[in-house]
């Protein structure tokens, strides 16, 4: 998958490629599809949810540009496979999930795997979780119609937010960056991801 999926199509942190070679994906999908774990594309999970395809989640992860010093949120907790990369990547990551069911299931897979560094809750990720910002990066895994303010709001000075921007027929990948004077937009592949749903995201 690294070798094929990744390094060839662009990811060269050797960070990103290594954390990505030891994460059993597999442990992240429902035991029906696990065989597909390695296949380069989204899977369906529990709730109408998905977990990205590998080359995705090296894109955004990549786009991150991480240190280790890092403090991020995750809005979208998912199964916990991205969260798992940037807890091996950052200090602390702090990730919102909408369904509770979801974010439970996630910390079990993340305990097990040893993660420590991953406070997780269960709300609205649209909202961010202002308790713990500012943040040095922000990444967003589910698409919202526009780039959400109160993420922005959160960012440290120089900190970054990665998240799909879109509907449901053109979403791209954006990288926002936040200084004291300007914020800085930088769109770019086309992507396709579910709704982000919540105050500042689609409405249900």
């Amino acid at each position: 998958m690294v070798e094929a999926q990744l390094a060839e199509r662009g990811i060269q942190d050797p960070c990103i490629l290594d954390v990505m070679r030891k994460i059993p994906r597999e442990r992240f999908l429902p035991s029906a599809i696990a065989h597909q774990a390695y296949q380069d594309r989204a899977l369906p999970v529990e709730l109408g949810q998905t977990i990205s395809q590998p080359y995705i989640v090296g894109c955004m992860t990549q786009a991150l540009q991480l240190k280790p010093h890092h403090r991020v949120l995750e809005v979208g907790t998912g199964t916990g496979y991205q969260t798992a990369i940037l807890a091996h990547l950052a200090k602390t990551v702090y990730s919102v999930e909408r369904f509770d069911e979801l974010s439970q299931s996630a910390q079990s897979r993340l305990r097990f795997l040893g993660l420590g560094n991953v406070v997780c809750k269960t709300g609205d990720g649209t909202r961010g979780w202002p308790e713990h910002a500012p943040y040095d990066r922000i990444i967003v895994t589910a698409a919202a119609p526009r780039i959400i303010q109160d993420l922005v709001d959160q960012l440290d000075e120089g900190g970054l937010l990665v998240m799909p921007v879109g509907g449901e027929g053109t979403q791209r990948l954006t990288t926002i960056e936040r200084h004291a004077e300007k914020v800085v937009e930088r769109p770019s592949i086309a992507v396709r991801f579910v709704k982000l749903i919540g105050e500042g995201g689609f409405q249900n």
